[in-house]
């Protein structure tokens, strides 16, 4: 089976889909899919590599209007790719792909994973909304990470009996903890001194709720490390700034795989605040909860707590409200034994549930059905 992954970025730009289709387009080559993947890159060169045994092309970028990078060649590149596969397995939204693959792609199935609705750029998105329902309409099978995203998004309802529901996998050996993570945790703790650490790791964009969780720490007795960059890290480094919280606050900028995890076994609590829709399901919770990190995450109606269950492996507060923040971290950080029996409820929750072979599997099969439907 060949099958085409349509996306705007890859590896190494750092992010959640990212992350995701980079694991899985690993995971179906080594079960003997042959997975290629169709992407932007960030300059105007047209590049073809190969990422972990994947061939990646990266068409030539001219421009980057609302989030959407806008990429001439990725139009000739899809025609040209699509002749040579049997199936096309787009990561919803991306404007320019859906456009793409509906013009020059609809002679071969087309199965989409869709991330998230489209919410800050309502405008637009109510523009774009007729055409984005016809795209989901043609497509022979629709993959979401949560049955509430299925029961919640406005986009998916009208197409709910072609969703299927697969869950985000990570490879937890990844995340076990070793003399050298164990080490390099300690000397994370001693540099940022004898406080509880809170962490946040994510790109930081407009919905993932930093500046709320920045707000909170003038009721919170911890310090916060935030992992990642992206178009809001200046506004919310001013915004700590102003607070007065320089230190209590600590922007790290991104970090390689063994810095992050060295950071989740150094905090006492992951805090993933987003503030909307955006944030389907957050996979940083899964990679915390398989460090044995308790989460602190907020009820969005998407896949937030579905991930982290309250009162099991963390806590669920209403968004955009740093009194409700601030108290579910205070509670935790003061009761220990809480805070463990939740850390090791979600690394099991993750071991048995979302982990990196049953996905893989699940995608394979989701492939498979799409083509008998067909």
């Amino acid at each position: 089976m060949k099958v085409l992954l349509l996306y705007k970025d890859y590896h190494p730009v750092v992010g959640g889909i990212e992350n995701h289709i980079r694991l899985l387009a690993r995971g179906l080559r080594n079960e003997g899919v042959d997975a290629r993947v169709l992407v932007t890159n960030t300059g105007p060169a047209t590049q073809r590599q190969t990422i972990d045994g994947v061939p990646v092309t990266k068409t030539g970028r001219q421009s980057t209007i609302l989030s959407t990078p806008i990429s001439l060649p990725f139009f000739v590149e899809l025609r040209r790719q699509t002749a040579t596969v049997d199936l096309v397995h787009l990561h919803a939204p991306y404007p320019l792909a859906e456009l793409a693959q509906f013009v020059l792609g609809r002679a071969k199935p087309t199965v989409i994973s869709y991330h998230s609705d489209i919410v800050r750029q309502k405008k637009t998105g109510r523009l774009y909304a007729p055409f984005f329902k016809k795209v989901l309409q043609r497509a022979a099978l629709i993959a979401a990470s949560s049955p509430a995203y299925i029961e919640s998004s406005p986009f998916l309802l009208d197409v709910r009996q072609k969703c299927r529901v697969i869950h985000y996998g990570i490879e937890t050996k990844r995340y076990e903890e070793t003399a050298q993570v164990r080490g390099d945790a300690e000397s994370l703790r001693n540099k940022y001194g004898d406080l509880p650490l809170l962490l946040f790791i994510g790109r930081l964009r407009h919905y993932k709720g930093v500046d709320v969780l920045i707000q909170a720490m003038h009721r919170i007795r911890a310090r916060l490390l935030i992992i990642g960059t992206g178009p809001m890290q200046e506004a919310w480094q001013n915004l700590a700034h102003t607070q007065n919280l320089a230190e209590k606050v600590f922007f790290l900028g991104d970090a390689s795989d063994k810095e992050t995890l060295a950071a989740r076994y150094a905090a006492d609590l992951f805090v993933l605040p987003s503030t909307n829709r955006a944030e389907a399901l957050g996979i940083v919770q899964l990679e915390a909860m398989a460090c044995g990190l308790p989460v602190v995450c907020t009820e969005l109606g998407t896949g937030t707590s579905y991930v982290n269950r309250d009162g099991v492996t963390g806590l669920v507060v209403p968004p955009n409200d740093p009194n409700a923040l601030a108290a579910a971290i205070n509670k935790l950080l003061a009761a220990p034994a809480m805070r463990a029996k939740m850390g090791a409820e979600g690394r099991m929750r993750v071991r048995h549930e979302f982990s990196f072979g049953t996905m893989t599997n699940s995608t394979i099969s989701f492939y498979q059905d799409a083509l008998s439907e067909r």
